[in-house]
């Protein structure tokens, strides 16, 4: 009897360790499964920018993700698209924003001895503490985060592009295996891609172009929570725009004349849209078809875009600009003219192409040495309310009829763009 009655309670004993054991491991199966799903509020806190309210911006958008036609991210898109939701930096040294000021959108891919220059430039920019820079990456590479983690004369936003083909190594939207390369006939390679008006498939350093400016253009108009309801004017400009130091006053005042002065005017512009061009120096306002360098629109303005997205996805050819003046201007049925001052406020410097980046055998090379001469009066509001206005009517370049130059046929491509454009507005397209 005794025997039994010292078993029992060894197993009693058996029980309750192994009771204990299973309780512990379930504990610690929870701490672990609740540390990664907050993960995303738990990098927001590192950082000291905790809130309930990023929280749910964060879950609301995993939720609509969800419901979109997307690629399947990998660990370092997801990561990046994390970092898109941490408020600015320098939020110690700037607190606010100037009143109705223009915020700053500049785009980068990987040309950091270009981008030295532009933030130098900016950092002589009078009245840029005053407002937001965003700085939108197509693509992660280390030297050129840590060039704009090195920015403390304003307020810092970075966000990245989480579809960029530069972080798909081995996938749509990146270089996939089975893709179809330069003229290959999909039936006969037994290979996938839509080959452009010339037969040739896609490359993706190229149609990264494209992709990057739009889905930029939807997220800092539509996705952000520092932009999503700004009303007035932003400025896009890319790493090899040299930015004048009266740069942002000039367009100051732009903003104020255009309604007054160009009621046709889309847009506020700081150079001329021919690049080689410093202006014409004469005392009066120019208006003239809409530029690619230092360019600034409002939200309204960005609602007609938007509203063309299938017209600009569909179009084959992968430059977002000539796209923009060959389908998207004429479509909205009226000339569309751009307000700028007689002299230039911002140079395109650059020499070799946006992704004619590092570590390529044909890399191109350029030591960045400028030519440009910035003058007393450049550092100075030089635009005048009282000025006229000068219209130039006819002007060459793209227009309505060019076919494009491809590079932008594969339907993969033109279904991710018009994601892009439904991201923030599912439904409406």
């Amino acid at each position: 009897m005794a025997t039994n009655g010292k078993g029992r309670i060894k197993e009693a004993a058996f029980r309750r360790l192994v009771f204990v054991i299973l309780v512990t491991l379930l504990g610690a199966f929870l701490v672990v499964f609740l540390l990664r799903t907050s993960s995303v509020s738990d990098s927001v806190i590192k950082e000291g920018y905790g809130s309930s309210e990023s929280l749910q911006m964060t879950f609301k958008y995993s939720d609509r993700t969800e419901r979109l036609n997307l690629p399947i991210q990998n660990e370092l898109s997801i990561r990046l698209e994390k970092r898109n939701q941490l408020p600015p930096r320098n939020l110690d040294l700037f607190p606010k924003l100037a009143k109705d000021s223009i915020v700053i959108a500049l785009y980068v891919h990987n040309r950091p001895q270009y981008l030295k220059v532009v933030v130098d430039s900016l950092s002589r920019v009078e009245g840029i503490s005053e407002t937001l820079l965003i700085v939108s990456h197509d693509g992660y590479f280390e030297e050129i985060n840590r060039i704009i983690e090195g920015i403390k004369f304003c307020q810092v936003k970075q966000i990245f592009a989480p579809y960029s083909p530069h972080l798909f190594e081995s996938s749509f939207p990146g270089v996939s295996p089975t893709d179809c390369k330069n003229k290959d006939g999909a039936d006969k390679k037994k290979c996938e891609g839509t080959p452009d008006q010339y037969g040739n498939h896609r490359s993706p350093k190229i149609v990264s172009l494209k992709h990057h400016w739009w889905w930029m253009m939807n997220t800092v108009w539509d996705g952000l929570k520092e932009t999503h309801q700004h009303l007035g004017h932003i400025l896009f400009i890319e790493e090899d725009h040299f930015i004048y130091p009266n740069a942002y006053r000039n367009l100051q005042l732009l903003a104020q004349l255009k309604p007054l002065k160009c009621p046709d005017c889309y847009a506020a512009n700081l150079a001329p849209s021919d690049v080689k061009s410093r202006g014409e120096r004469w005392e009066s306002l120019i208006a003239e078809r809409m530029g690619n360098v230092g360019y600034a629109f409002n939200r309204t303005v960005w609602k007609k875009i938007h509203r063309k997205a299938k017209e600009f996805c569909a179009f084959d050819d992968y430059n977002w600009d000539i796209t923009m003046w060959a389908t998207v201007y004429p479509s909205f049925g009226a000339p569309v003219y751009s307000l700028r001052g007689p002299r230039t406020s911002a140079v395109h410097f650059g020499k070799c192409g946006l992704h004619q980046g590092q570590g390529e055998k044909e890399a191109c090379i350029d030591d960045s040495s400028l030519n440009i001469k910035v003058e007393d009066i450049d550092k100075v509001p030089n635009i005048k309310p009282d000025w006229g206005v000068h219209v130039y009517k006819k002007q060459a370049g793209y227009q309505a009829g060019f076919r494009g130059w491809g590079g932008w046929g594969d339907k993969r491509d033109c279904q991710l763009c018009l994601e892009f454009a439904r991201m923030y507005h599912l439904g409406s397209i």
